[in-house]
């Protein structure tokens, strides 16, 4: 059975910053891709964030420059870095997995984390 729990989810000022876990169990971590998801009240979920079996990573434009995703495949954990908060980033976090499916084909979800960007 595929789990994907995520927690760091949170309340921060515009500006600050919050770290997002992911612990992932059920699958062979080391092959699959990985990503976060959000989703803000009233439009889609969106990929923000991904990284590969290999290390590549990608970003959506929004957050680029902002947010970091990296991976430890010791610990089976992804993690999103995000930086320079926005109040636009407010939304819930989706931890994801994919085993080279491509993205919306067949992922595996977490429950998702709830990130509030606000003064």
């Amino acid at each position: 059975q595929v789990q994907l729990v995520e927690s760091g989810g949170g309340l921060a000022q515009p500006g600050g910053s919050l770290t997002l876990s992911c612990v992932v169990s059920g699958v062979n971590f080391r092959v699959m891709d990985m990503g976060w998801y959000r989703q803000a009240p009233g439009l889609e979920r969106e990929l923000v964030a991904a990284v590969n079996g290999a290390g590549t990573v990608r970003y959506d434009g929004a957050v680029k420059g902002r947010f970091a995703i990296n991976r430890d495949n010791f610990k089976n954990t992804v993690y999103l870095q995000m930086n320079s908060l926005k109040v636009e980033d407010t939304a819930v976090y989706y931890c994801a997995a994919n085993p080279g499916r491509g993205w919306g084909r067949g992922d595996y979800l977490g429950r998702g984390t709830q990130v509030t960007v606000s003064a």
